[in-house]
């Protein structure tokens, strides 16, 4: 009986791990990262894209960054993951997921970025260039990389050409 309890109790805690509270519950955790709303993404395209990561304890455009990120096709799940921060207003971050999965190779929106320290197995990235996500600057878990200028420009690029950024 008091096996059952625990384990019981040990997934429980293992739940609240796998699946954050939502925000209105009480000790809720961190606000995952949302999509971006059209006007945000219509406003953020009109400034011009900025590297400009400094390790100052805050995420810059250029910095990759662990955050809750919920799945596109069920918001009450997700997972954490690495998000390259492309732009910010106050303390409101925008940025595009990676991913580690390789069937993204080649696939239309995602654009190769290689390895880089965000990822602890040095797995090679891919980071997602059509879905634009925003971010509390408190829901940030921890800053993983800083992305080098070569690979951020080419970021730049591809969301200029094929997404009418500027």
């Amino acid at each position: 009986m008091a096996v059952a309890s625990f384990l019981k109790a040990v997934a429980a805690r293992g739940a609240r791990v796998i699946r954050p509270r939502s925000a209105g519950q009480p000790g809720a955790g961190p606000t995952p990262a949302q999509l971006a709303r059209r006007r945000q993404v219509a406003a953020l395209r009109r400034r011009r894209l900025a590297y400009a990561p400094q390790l100052d304890g805050q995420a810059d455009p250029g910095e990759v960054v662990w955050t809750w990120v919920v799945y596109e096709d069920d918001p009450h799940q997700g997972k954490d993951r690495p998000v390259l921060v492309v732009g910010r207003e106050s303390r409101t971050l925008f940025g595009l997921m990676l991913s580690s999965q390789h069937d993204r190779d080649g696939q239309r929106h995602w654009l190769a970025l290689g390895t880089g320290a965000w990822d602890r197995d040095n797995r090679p990235s891919w980071v997602r260039l059509d879905r634009v996500l925003t971010m509390r600057e408190d829901s940030i878990r921890r800053e993983g990389a800083v992305l080098d200028r070569a690979r951020f420009d080419r970021v730049c690029q591809a969301l200029r050409a094929g997404y009418g950024w500027v």
